[in-house]
Order: structure tokens, then C-alpha cells, then sequence
């Protein structure tokens, strides 16, 4: 069963063909799927209606028809291309590699070869029969004498369909033997084929045969595997970095609304959502205070989608180079979008696209943001955009608007109740070895007088009084003490003192523009005297008097 994809293919490469455009340029590594659709177009008489023989030409087996041996005489391009001028019946050359003759990876061009095809055109084109030359390549590179001559034609990846029928075969063909297991439902089936999306046949083959052989069993588990393989794309792209992570939705303490926000469009991308015309979710843009937990939500999400996360480095975008920027997001684009379903994930996205309006640049930042703003709106492949903001009112009033985002949400400073939650945390990962924990208990009043002390504090800070607190016991090789955590609130001058006019100026805007990650009956705080415990002096009242972002609960 053919995709829509490998339909739309044909159908392009068949108009071509018939209407005599002479040589075509397809850029991708798979030469033998899109040759297998090629031959396919030349011998199928629904889509072409003179049938034609199909070549293939090498510079190691030199010109040969399907299925025959090759001819020694014609190794040489030069020669090559001669014979296909001579050859007098309807047929179709395939050249593979060719782009090495046309200056690509900066060596010379070979000006012959530009000159013979410049010749071969008019000559195909005025031949009684029909004759085409495409030309398959990895590197999309042709000389400027040919720019105007030859048509470029785009190759995709393989689709879910394709990828899905290779793995139902690899399946069929390993249960006879009996040495590997299968534990998969239809779903499962359905997230290991659209893991293996972004991928070549080939690619996904090896991914699927590596996760049987690992254990002799392939299950829903092995989507790490599928992912595992993805990231050697990412790893040869120096804008994109893959991000791998084991962090949990349950080790993000707080932000519950958030949380069940993203926990409902679980499994959006896959066919069942399609059912109830869902269309995958676009992206969400997290803005509030530093240090509260904006990219741990990020790193999360991955691993509760059990998709892979994606950084883009807007530093590395622009370049030094005219032009170069602008290919550097198209690039990057591409790539994420090459291995969807996937996550994106922008950090710190004001630093990146501030400063619009300034010319300092000669209108770069201007295209390059123009360029992401089309591809949010306009994109179909699902990636979900996660972008992170502390200073928001430098963002550009473009991407606030509905449609690039599903939603702002904004991550105020954490509640007594978050802040329980995030103490609960970081202790009980840190501490698991009994001599360290002593007689130390972490009872709900132990958290009850910790939440109270750190009033004003972003989730950060409580980790870091944590680590704090736990070098004091350690410096004196001994046991923890609730006294350790006094001296390092005692020691910490937390950012709702330093930044108070900031943290004011997010939550105005927020109160009107983005919705509270923190459900509303978290966010009611309230003070209370505990005996034997004295809190730090309390942060500016006005930090702490009203919380921002709409309340809107998930």
C-alpha cells in the first residue's frame, strides 16, 4: 500500500517525465527506494503513457539497465552522457553521485561535464523518443550554469505507512523462529512506527533489529531504542542539540495545572486522537520567575511523551556569513521536523528574538524571526513547541497572538504547598544513605516548618538550601539537622527581595495575558506561627500579595 507521500511522488515524477523536462535533481540518501518508485513511474502505463527502460549509472559499474550487467566503456561521466545522447529508444538514466562534478565539497568543477549536459538538454528535449536523466544525490549542489536547466524535486523520508509495513514484516518474519518475543498491542505498534518517523528505510530497519536483539524481546519499551537512533541525525547538526533525559512529570514539584494541561494531550500525535478530530497540539510558551521550574517542565514532558527534545540555540543561528542565518534556521527547521513527532524546545526565547526593530543587522533577526513565526502558524508536521521566557515584555507582540502558541501559561513563585512538594523532592533523592540521615525524619510538620521558613524562595533556591544544608553536615561528618536548613535560609537572600520590581512588572502582565500554571486553590497561601522556629526576615509584602495569571483550572 502506497502512501500519500509516495502517491504525490509519482504522480510529480510522471507529469515531469511526460512533459519532456529532461534532467531532474532528487536530493536524498535513500537511492534505492527512490529508485524502486522510479522504475515503478517508467513501467506503469496508468502513469506514463510511453514506457520506458530505466539505467543506472555509477562511476564504480558504469552504465547499466536494471537487472543487467554494467558497461565498462561508459565509467567515465563524459562518456556516459554521450551514450545517453546516442541511445535512440524511450528511456530513463538514474546517475547517482553525479553532484561531484558540479563543485560540491568545494573542489573544482569539472567544466566538461556542465558544458555536455548544457549540450545533452535541447537534444533530449527535441528526441523522438523520450529520454529523462535524474540525477540522485545526498548533497543538493548544482553549478549556477545549471540552475536554470535542471529541476529540483523533493524526496521524504518514508512515511508512517512505509515504516509500519517494514515492521509488520520484520515481525512476520521473526515469530516463525521463535528466538525473539513480541509484547505489542496495535498501539504499541502504532508509537514504535511513528517513533521510527524522521528515519530512512534503512535506518529504521537497524533501529527495529538492534531493539530485538538487545533483550530478544520487542515491546513498547523499546521506543528509547528507536530514539537512541534519532539522535545521531541531531548529533551532526551543531544548531540542534538532543537533549536526554530521565526526569519524571513526578519529580516537578507543583504546577499542577501545567501539568494536567500537557497529561491530557498525551498521545495527541497518534491515530486514535485523529478519531475525535483532534489536531496535534502546536506548542506552549512558559513565561514567570527565574528558577521556578520552567525547563524542568520541558525536559518532563519528554519523558512522559516518550518523545525526543530537541534544543534550538538561537545564538547559533545567525552567523557571521549573508545569508547563512537564514539557512541555518531552514535547517533546523527541516531537521526537527525530519524526525516528528518530536518536542522543541526554546530556551530563553526573548534573548533570541529581542531587539526586532533595530537595523543593526541589515534585517536578519527580522527574516529569521519572520521565517519561525510562518513555519509556527503553518506547520502540519507534529512538533510541539515549548518556549521558555523570563523577561517577556521583550518579546515581539507577534508571537504572543493566538495560533503560534495553545497557550501562555505563567510559573508564579512556588505556594507553601508547591514548596512542600519541591522540598519533598530534593531531600528524598539526596537522601538515602542512613548515616547521613541519622535521626532526621521527614515528616509533614518537618515540611510544614521548612515551607514556612522559605517563603518567597523559587524552586532553585530550594534546591540549593538543600545541597547547602547537607554540606554543613558534611563538613562536619556527621548526621543532618533541621538547624542545617536554618543556616542556609539564614545564608540565602532569595530573588523575591532582589528582583521584587520585576517579579511585579511579570505578574501585571501575566494577570490579564497567560494562565496560572498553579491551580487557584493552591495558590491561596497563608501564614501560620510555629513554635520553636524562626522563619527569615519575610520578603516585600506586595511580592507575596496577589498571585498572577488567569485562573483557569485544567
Amino acid at each position: 500500500m502506497d502512501s500519500s507521500a509516495n502517491l504525490a511522488f509519482k504522480a510529480h515524477i510522471s507529469n515531469l517525465m511526460r512533459a519532456r523536462f529532461s534532467f531532474i535533481y532528487i536530493s536524498t540518501w535513500e537511492e534505492e527506494r527512490a529508485l524502486s518508485l522510479i522504475s515503478t513511474v517508467a513501467t506503469t502505463e496508468s502513469l506514463i503513457k510511453t514506457q520506458r527502460k530505466v539505467f543506472t549509472w555509477s562511476v564504480t559499474n558504469g552504465l547499466a539497465e536494471i537487472g543487467q550487467r554494467g558497461r565498462e566503456d561508459c565509467k567515465a561521466p563524459l562518456k556516459c552522457l554521450e551514450y545517453i545522447e546516442a541511445f535512440d529508444q524511450p528511456a530513463i538514466f538514474i546517475l547517482k553521485d553525479f553532484h561531484v562534478y558540479f563543485g560540491a565539497g568545494g573542489k573544482s568543477p569539472d567544466h566538461q561535464v556542465i558544458r555536455k549536459i548544457r549540450d545533452l538538454i535541447p537534444v533530449l528535449k527535441q528526441s523522438p523518443n523520450p529520454k529523462n536523466v535524474v540525477i540522485i544525490s545526498p548533497i543538493l549542489h548544482l553549478p549556477i550554469e545549471l540552475q536554470k536547466q535542471v529541476t529540483i524535486v523533493d524526496f521524504e523520508l518514508p512515511s508512517f505507512t512505509e515504516i509500519k509495513i517494514l515492521l509488520d514484516e520484520m515481525i512476520f518474519a521473526n515469530q516463525a523462529s521463535g528466538r525473539i518475543t513480541f509484547d505489542l498491542l496495535p498501539e504499541d505498534e502504532e508509537r514504535l512506527a511513528k517513533a521510527a518517523l524522521g528515519l530512512t528505510l534503512h535506518e529504521a530497519e537497524n533501529a527495529f533489529a538492534r531493539a530485538m536483539v538487545e533483550d530478544g524481546k520487542l515491546s513498547k519499551q523499546d521506543v528509547d531504542i528507536i530514539l537512541e537512533e534519532k539522535r545521531q541525525i541531531i548529533k551532526k547538526s551543531e544548531i540542534l542539540e538532543f537533549v536526554k533525559t530521565d526526569l519524571k512529570i513526578e519529580d516537578v514539584g507543583g504546577l499542577e495545572n501545567l501539568k494536567r494541561w500537557l497529561q491530557k494531550r498525551n498521545k495527541s500525535w497518534l491515530d486514535s486522537a485523529a478519531v475525535y478530530g483532534l489536531p496535534a497540539p502546536k506548542g506552549v510558551l512558559i513565561t514567570g520567575v527565574p528558577g521556578c521550574g520552567k525547563s524542568l517542565i520541558a525536559k518532563a514532558v519528554s519523558a512522559m511523551w516518550h518523545l525526543p527534545l530537541l534544543r534550538l540555540d538561537l545564538g547559533k543561528i545567525f552567523s557571521g556569513i549573508v545569508g547563512s542565518s537564514e539557512e541555518n534556521m531552514r535547517k533546523a527547521i527541516q531537521t526537527v521536523e525530519a524526525i516528528s513527532p518530536s518536542i522543541l524546545w526554546i530556551d530563553e526565547i526573548e534573548k533570541g528574538f529581542s531587539g526586532m526593530s533595530s537595523a543593526g543587522d541589515s534585517g536578519t533577526s527580522s527574516r529569521i524571526f519572520g521565517t519561525f513565526l510562518t513555519w509556527m502558524q503553518e506547520k502540519t508536521k507534529p512538533v510541539f513547541v515549548i518556549a521558555t521566557a523570563n523577561n517577556i515584555h521583550s518579546l515581539p507582540a507577534e508571537l504572543l497572538r493566538k495560533g503560534r502558541f495553545d497557550e501562555i501559561f505563567f510559573v508564579d513563585l512556588p505556594t507553601k504547598k508547591e514548596r512542600k512538594d519541591i522540598f519533598r523532592l530534593h531531600i528524598n533523592k539526596r537522601l538515602k544513605n542512613p548515616q547521613v540521615i541519622g535521626d532526621f525524619n521527614l515528616t509533614e510538620d518537618v515540611l510544614e516548618l521548612l515551607a514556612q521558613a522559605t517563603e518567597g524562595y523559587v524552586g532553585a533556591e530550594i534546591e540549593q538550601a538543600v545541597i547547602t544544608a547537607l554540606f554543613e553536615a558534611f563538613s562536619e561528618d556527621r548526621a543532618i539537622k533541621l538547624d542545617d536548613f536554618q543556616k542556609a535560609f539564614a545564608a540565602t537572600v532569595p530573588l523575591s527581595i532582589t528582583q521584587a520590581e520585576q517579579i511585579h512588572a511579570i505578574r501585571e502582565w501575566a494577570n490579564v495575558r497567560a494562565v496560572a500554571a498553579t491551580p487557584h486553590e493552591d495558590r491561596v497561601e497563608y501564614k501560620s506561627e510555629v513554635p520553636g522556629w524562626q522563619p527569615p526576615e519575610p520578603a516585600i509584602e506586595d511580592i507575596h500579595a496577589s498571585r498572577g495569571g488567569r485562573a483557569i483550572d485544567f
